[in-house]
């Protein structure tokens, strides 16, 4: 069964599975998971989840604060467990857990180029508008929009 918790120091092996954390020392962790625990970024609530099958965390989705009502989700399922449906499971689980707090909207920006992202958006039922963008790496992008 898949269920999201925030993460713990003994979650910091898992961490450096990731590409994202990989070169970061134990120490450098420790930091990161302590400011996740805040539940703040720049003055906004964000809220940073371990994903985790039974007793294994496979990966991390992230909730963000873009506006009142708004939120942004972010899944990252490490390498070894990909292709397996965390994803999925993962953002639904966030989806649920913003909509307990009153966000009633989440929108999130997707590379166009990355089709397992597509993919997984347009199977949460997520709308996509035409309109492409430029991020500020110089990556094509659309949001897709989701009413919690």
């Amino acid at each position: 069964m898949i269920t999201l918790r925030n993460f713990l120091e003994s979650d910091i092996p898992a961490l450096q599975t990731c590409p994202a954390y990989s070169g970061l020392t134990r120490e450098e962790l420790r930091t990161l998971l302590a400011d996740w625990n805040t539940r703040r970024y720049d003055g906004q609530y964000f809220e940073m989840f371990a994903v985790v099958d039974g007793e294994q965390v496979v990966g991390s989705v992230s909730l963000y604060q873009r506006a009142a009502h708004l939120i942004s989700c972010g899944p990252e399922i490490f390498p070894p467990h990909r292709r397996k449906g965390y994803g999925y499971a993962a953002m639904r689980l966030a989806f649920t857990a913003a909509k307990a707090k009153g966000y009633t909207v989440a929108v999130q920006q997707v590379r166009t180029d990355n089709a397992a992202s597509v993919a997984l958006h347009e199977k949460l039922g997520c709308e996509r508008p035409k309109d492409v963008f430029q991020n500020a790496k110089g990556h094509a992008v659309c949001f897709y929009i989701k009413v919690l």
